[in-house]
């Protein structure tokens, strides 16, 4: 059964409508800024309760905890991550180029500073390979590490003072640059990394890290290659020390991939089956620490191992703020790579489990973790892909899992931390490579990008390239630059169509794509599907010239022949006032005139304007002079389907000194209704005159 619509109803124009359904101008907008300013600073203890809950949310959902529920889930997940926690921690401390040690303290106190300001409920801060391996170039270019350092001199702790002094500063940097855009509400800015970009840039970073933990794995002492070609670098100068290559430390690898890649994958596998994942990294490490110290690996095969690690916090500390002149940019990619994975994360777990993300909120509690954890020997932190997986995998419900995970990271801190004195550091090089498997996958995505959008096929791929080829920084500029100019080119030429009608409806589509619609005698509909600006006037202007027939030589005869026309008025007129008999060649003359000048039958050209998001001045202005030019041939001027900001723009530029303000209508169909019943009207001031 096919239902059918009728409606009756008169023709709306813009200003009808307005009167008819339109509300009265409110008059808050009229209030002064002090006045608004003033509201909004009013104090109260409702003000202050609701300020509370907005910015602390742990005071917002502690007291809904329910607690028989969660409980569990929150517990397990917790010490699952927290298990976790500890060997990448250690690990990704590496790719930061600082002692392991402070790879736990970054997996403590962020962890606890972000359950109290955060709103993903199932997000793991802490240590993340991308943000730890640009955070360790920029401790490369201050803090070089000379080859022949002695691990036991006084002067090996100055070095890694200084190292994490540097480490620390990028993190109190990030932290205010992220309180600061929180007070300018601009979390919105992490809009600019797309899913591609963000996709492609750490996929292009893991390749990074592999890269650079080649040394480790292999027991090679070489200087950490920065800057642009870094990868290339490194790579070649693994390749020229080959032959110096450490049999213990490439053995231990080699058993430690054999180890993690398999029962990783079955974790991956039987993710769903499995009540919590198997804690293969903990086990590792602890295997290859009892093994080191059992057989005394440092000493009779040289293989580099973690060392002292102590027990206890750490005391606060000031960061190396003397740096900031020199890291301010470093810092500025790696804050806008820490937040956009971060409320990436965010939002993907908050969409599956149904509640919203604050992007400001966001702003405030990874701003707060970096600012404070930073006095305390900390670099950088962020949401991490694998742990935040693993939380919500293990059945985590709410913020409370981040104690948990802490309360294991303590444990290690001030009890079992020196124990770990004998691990190689070639196992936290494999932890790393093997912590990389959902980047690597990220090309998985390829095909589908491919088969849905080209443009942003194209934006995964100069990204991964840039970031491959240069480095981490420059390539993430160049994806972020390359999407924005996509988008611009997009605006630049979006397509300008015409519209037919439906028989017997009001619907109207584009005629190239749709072959059974007709175009209304009389009348040229045409549609832009985007912004009019500077950017894209010109081809707008081409593109409808050409759309009407219209060119600067046709409407430059068109005005010659109507100046021709009106001399010959004017004599036919004195030719019958002085002769006293009718002029009766004036109408032919007309009609000469029409059919010489216009070529085609159009008699309005009618614009949609319901897919023109904005128009600027540049926009405004170009519509104002295709009305005066359209006018010149004898065409009039329609428009329909404006928002509320693109028509205002058009009426404050003077478009209505040029055309009628009846001629904006409230939807094509009221437009072509009102043109036709126009043009079916008699002709005025076409009797003869007798005198």
């Amino acid at each position: 059964m096919t239902a059918s619509v009728a409606v009756y109803r008169s023709i709306y124009t813009e200003d009808r409508f307005k009167q008819t359904y339109g509300s009265e101008h409110s008059t808050d907008g009229n209030l002064r800024l002090r006045d608004r300013l003033a509201g909004r600073c009013r104090c109260s203890k409702r003000a202050f309760l609701h300020l509370l809950r907005e910015r602390v949310p742990i005071c917002q959902w502690l007291p809904r905890y329910r607690l028989k529920k969660w409980i569990l889930g929150d517990t397990v997940a917790g010490l699952t991550v927290g298990i976790l926690h500890i060997p990448q921690g250690m690990a990704f401390a590496l790719l930061t180029s600082v002692a392991p040690i402070f790879g736990l303290y970054t997996s403590f106190f962020p962890v606890i500073l972000y359950m109290i300001f955060g709103t993903g409920r199932h997000v793991s801060t802490g240590t993340f390979a991308v943000v730890s391996l640009m955070t360790g170039s920029v401790v490369e270019q201050m803090v070089p590490s000379p080859l022949d350092l002695n691990a036991s001199s006084s002067e090996a702790a100055e070095f890694e003072a200084q190292r994490i002094g540097v480490a620390s500063a990028v993190a109190l940097l990030s932290g205010l640059i992220m309180l600061c855009m929180c007070g300018l509400q601009l979390g919105f800015l992490s809009t600019y990394l797309s899913e591609p970009i963000v996709k492609a840039f750490t996929s292009a970073a893991a390749f990074h890290v592999t890269i650079s933990q080649l040394q480790s794995m292999l027991g090679l002492r070489l200087p950490r290659h920065t800057g642009t070609f870094s990868l290339f670098k490194t790579l070649a100068s693994v390749m020229e020390n080959l032959p110096h290559t450490n049999m213990a430390e490439l053995l231990i690898s080699v058993v430690c991939l054999a180890a993690l890649v398999p029962v990783k994958e079955i974790n991956m596998r039987y993710k769903h089956r499995l009540r919590t994942p198997i804690p293969v990294e903990i086990l590792t490490v602890i295997a290859a620490t009892s093994v080191a110290y059992a057989t005394s690996l440092d000493s009779l095969y040289n293989i580099e191992i973690v060392g002292h690690i102590p027990a206890g916090f750490p005391r606060p500390q000031m960061p190396a703020v003397h740096t900031f002149p020199d890291i301010a940019g470093d810092t500025v990619a790696i804050t806008f790579v820490g937040y956009a994975v971060s409320v990436s994360l965010a939002m993907i777990y908050a969409d599956k489990h149904g509640y919203s993300i604050h992007p400001n909120q966001e702003l405030l509690a990874h701003g707060v973790s970096n600012t404070v954890s930073s006095f305390f020997t900390c670099f950088p932190s962020s949401a991490t892909l694998a742990t935040t997986n693993i939380l919500e995998s293990a059945g985590g419900y709410t913020q409370l899992s981040g104690l948990f995970t802490s309360l294991v990271v303590l444990i290690v801190l001030l009890l079992i931390g020196p124990l770990f004195h004998f691990l190689p550091k070639a196992v936290l090089a494999c932890i790393n490579v093997t912590s990389l498997r959902q980047m690597f996958l990220q090309f998985r995505d390829l095909p589908d990008l491919w088969r849905i959008s080209k443009m942003d096929f194209m934006v995964w791929v100069i990204t991964w390239l840039s970031v491959v080829v240069l480095n981490v920084d420059m390539g993430l500029a160049i994806g972020v630059v390359f999407s924005m100019m996509t988008v611009i080119c997009r605006t630049q030429r979006s397509g300008c169509s015409v519209l037919g009608r439906a028989s017997n409806t009001e619907i109207y589509r584009p005629m190239g794509k749709h072959s059974k619609c007709h175009e209304v005698p009389g009348v040229k509909i045409l549609t832009y599907n985007g912004p009019i600006y500077y950017g894209n006037r010109s081809f707008f202007r081409e593109e409808m010239g050409r759309l009407l027939g219209l060119t600067p030589e046709k409407i430059r005869s068109w005005e010659k022949a109507r100046k021709a026309l009106e001399k010959r008025e004017r004599e036919a007129a004195i030719s019958t006032v002085e002769r006293g008999v009718a002029n009766t060649s004036f109408s032919s003359e007309n009609e000469f005139f029409k059919s010489e000048t216009i070529e085609s039958d159009v008699q309005a050209v009618l614009i949609d304007c319901s897919s023109v998001i904005f128009v600027d001045i540049a926009g405004a202005r170009l519509f104002t002079q295709m009305c005066t030019e359209c006018q010149k041939v004898g065409i009039h001027v329609y428009l329909s389907n404006c928002n509320e900001n693109v028509l205002r723009i058009l009426t404050s530029s003077g478009l209505m000194n040029y055309m009628n303000p009846q001629h904006i209508f409230v939807t094509v169909h009221d437009a072509v209704v009102f043109i036709q019943q126009q043009m079916e009207k008699p002709p005025e001031n076409t009797t003869t005159v007798w005198v």
